[in-house]
């Protein structure tokens, strides 16, 4: 008998998703660990998914030689049952191989991947046995390595200049380690609120289930939803267990952080896209050897090394960036609620607007519903909605109306802060020609190029691709070139320009592209260091500032324009969270929404904060158009180079359709991305099951007929073009 494993090959494609025989005699290998191996002809990295026995005669009867493991990568297992389960999880509801699932679980410097990526290491100077030294400096420098033995050695070097001749006497010796993120032991220095009757309530509620459970916290805004968070974190983590508190973006991070770590002293783990890769990694390992029990972060930290979960919160749940938007086109919601089911704790989805999905579910009973229908300070924002089309007649100024202009100018007087939101980046959407009409759009996209002015550059805002912008038009050579439209940019020069007395900074995808910059800006708008913060909607959620008393929301109607069934809520979601940050303390705040479209019941519901009047006209529409969440829906996306070969790929993979109750729609012709051309096909089913049936099955047809299309699914899609 010989010792052999299944190995995962680090590959993401279909065609090689499943386990390679290697023979495992000469290593010590557990299922989890990760190995080099000989694949085609190059050395690769897999994930070993089973070591078992296997006869001399079977391992000569396969039809190629068996090779052996060339060498064992860790020194323990990285990933343990509940992961593999994780991933298979993953593998069969977002119809991706499980290597991708594998990857998209670990941060880059563990990923099953070949990589030029090391850990970090560090030296460290130790001390090894007191020796007399001449010399008051060497003498001061054997007494500091006696009340720390060991040190950096950068440190060390700081300070004396000794190092070499101590180690040619034998009194230390360097060592090198992994570098380690710090845990600093913080003091308490937080008050403990009492809750308000509504918040004991719900808290009780969520007590009263023991293990696992779904529950649905819908607050209104400023109802003190982070409270209950904190106080069902705290005894949590009394009873030794772990808690996990996701937020859908990196601003968010910080202000979580600073709460949990101030009420409970003690560092936390802290994991985001704005990490670096070293910092990741440093982040993970801190909770796989539990140097710290709770963990704040965005949609990824829900694959933390936990291994006693005992409450998991989504917070801002609604959120469309907890969705991922490549391969595996995994929902965090979904991940989290199967985590603390394994784990057999409480989740609690929290939001002032929650998705429609979760909503029915909670009506259902499906979820534990829990509502929260007043704000702690009392006063909700008074809301006002001023019809654009009126304003443009008497004032013809598109971006700020004469109404806005004068609540503005109270606020700045009064020393009180202002939120301006626009969703769209960039100065201007488009660079239009007058003469010929011709609109400059991206070679490789097919959309439109954005106007930066600072830069004065035009930009894809989806592959990035960028080009000078010329004021003369490429396609008849006129000058009488004008910018339409307007974004974050060019409301922040025209605040500048309106209220010279005011300090303005803008907050979105441009001016945030370094690090920590998310961090910084909050820190110093809520430390009244700027008067108004312009941004994207980005500033639209979870910020609690309490001088701020005036909300402005720019184009309120405009994300109505798209040709999405989520459209409506997602108007309604942004007006009622950017409406929440007004008003949050004692002083009583106001929201003003400029829209055209001011009768539409996404503007009317946010302007009352109705939620339960939107919720029933919204899952009116969604049943007559057999959308979710009556439905669940599945977008496959054929790409390749010629359109031609896509339709023929798609009748291909459709022949033999066996699935009736599953609906599959027209192919559909995208616009082009990065040169790619794309057709579409949506398909459609009551059941969640009957529909990954029949989409796994498009899929092994893809594989076996060997068509040339690649195929990009998404279980139920939170945008359709």
């Amino acid at each position: 008998m010989e010792k052999v494993a299944d190995i995962y090959i680090e590959y993401t494609a279909m065609a090689v998703d499943q386990s390679f025989l290697y023979k495992a005699t000469n290593v010590e290998v557990k299922k989890g660990m990760r190995v080099h191996v000989f694949f085609a002809g190059r050395k690769v990295v897999g994930i070993v998914n089973r070591v078992y026995e296997m006869s001399t005669a079977e391992l000569e009867a396969r039809p190629y030689k068996v090779q052996s493991i060339m060498e064992v990568i860790d020194d323990e297992v990285l990933l343990n049952e509940e992961a593999f389960h994780l991933a298979r999880f993953m593998a069969n509801n977002c119809v991706a191989s499980l290597m991708s699932c594998f990857q998209a679980m670990l941060p880059s410097k563990l990923k099953p991947k070949t990589s030029t990526q090391h850990v970090r290491k560090e030296t460290y100077v130790v001390l090894k046995e007191i020796k007399s030294v001449k010399g008051a400096k060497q003498q001061e420098a054997i007494v500091y390595l006696q009340a720390q033995p060991k040190v950096l050695r950068q440190e060390f070097n700081k300070k004396f200049s000794c190092l070499q001749r101590f180690i040619e006497l034998g009194i230390v010796e360097l060592q090198e380690e992994e570098r380690r993120a710090q845990v600093d032991d913080l003091q308490l220095v937080c008050e403990h609120f009492d809750l308000q009757p509504e918040q004991q309530a719900a808290m009780d509620q969520i007590k009263a289930y023991s293990g696992h459970h779904v529950h649905l916290l819908h607050g209104v805004t400023g109802s003190g939803k982070t409270e209950i968070f904190l106080q069902l974190a705290s005894e949590v983590l009394a009873s030794g267990k772990q808690v996990l508190i996701l937020v859908p973006e990196i601003g968010l991070t910080a202000q979580m952080v600073e709460r949990v770590t101030c009420r409970f002293g003690q560092s936390v783990a802290i994991y985001h896209s704005s990490l670096n890769n070293q910092e990741k990694y440093e982040q993970y390992k801190l909770v796989k050897e539990k140097k710290v029990q709770i963990v704040v972060g965005t949609r990824s930290a829900v694959f933390m090394p936990f291994d006693a979960l005992g409450l998991i919160v989504l917070d801002e749940e609604h959120d469309t960036s907890y969705k991922q938007d490549s391969q595996p086109r995994y929902h965090c919601r979904d991940i989290a609620i199967e985590r603390a089911r394994i784990h057999d704790s409480p989740i609690v989805l929290a939001s002032a607007t929650p998705s429609l999905e979760s909503y029915a579910r909670a009506y259902k009973g499906v979820y534990q519903l829990l509502e929260l229908k007043n704000r702690i300070y009392k006063n909700m924002p008074v809301v006002h909605v001023v019809d654009m089309k009126e304003n443009m007649k008497k004032d013809r100024d598109a971006l700020l109306s004469v109404q806005l202009k004068n609540a503005i100018y109270e606020r700045l007087e009064k020393k009180e802060q202002v939120i301006l939101l626009l969703n769209r980046r960039g100065y201007s959407p488009v660079l239009r020609c007058l003469d010929c009409g011709e609109v400059k759009k991206c070679p490789h996209c097919d959309l439109t190029l954005n106007y930066h002015k600072q830069s004065n550059r035009l930009v894809c805002h989806y592959c990035e691709y960028q080009e000078p912008a010329y004021f003369v038009c490429s396609s008849c050579g006129s000058k009488n070139i004008q910018t339409t439209g307007f974004g974050t940019q060019k409301l922040e020069e025209y605040v500048d320009e309106l209220f010279p007395q005011a300090r303005v900074v803008r907050m979105d995808q441009d001016t945030m592209r370094r690090k920590d910059m998310h961090e910084k800006v909050l820190r110093e708008f809520e430390q009244h260091e700027y008067d108004i913060l312009v941004g994207t909607q980005m500033i639209a959620k979870g910020l609690d500032i309490p001088n701020v008393t005036l909300v402005g929301i720019v184009n309120a109607d405009a994300s109505l324009q798209r040709e999405d069934f989520r459209s409506v809520e997602l108007t309604f979601d942004l007006l009622v969270q950017a409406s929440g940050r007004s008003g949050r303390g004692d002083k009583v705040g106001e929201v003003i929404l400029q829209a055209y479209q001011t009768d539409h019941y996404a503007i009317t519901c946010a302007k009352n904060q109705d939620y339960d009047t939107f919720f029933k006209k919204e899952m009116q529409f969604r049943h007559l158009g057999k959308y979710p969440p009556y439905t669940y829906l599945a977008s496959l996306v054929f790409t390749g180079e010629d359109v031609e070969k896509l339709h023929q790929d798609i009748e291909a993979c459709f022949e033999d359709f066996a699935y009736p109750k599953v609906k599959h729609l027209r192919a559909v012709e995208l616009s082009k991305r990065k040169d790619i051309m794309r057709v579409r096909k949506i398909l459609r089913c009551a059941s969640f099951t009957e529909l990954l049936q029949a989409v796994h099955s498009i899929k092994e047809n893809l594989l076996q007929k060997k068509c040339k299309s690649k195929l990009e699914i998404d279980i139920n899609p939170l945008f359709l073009e």
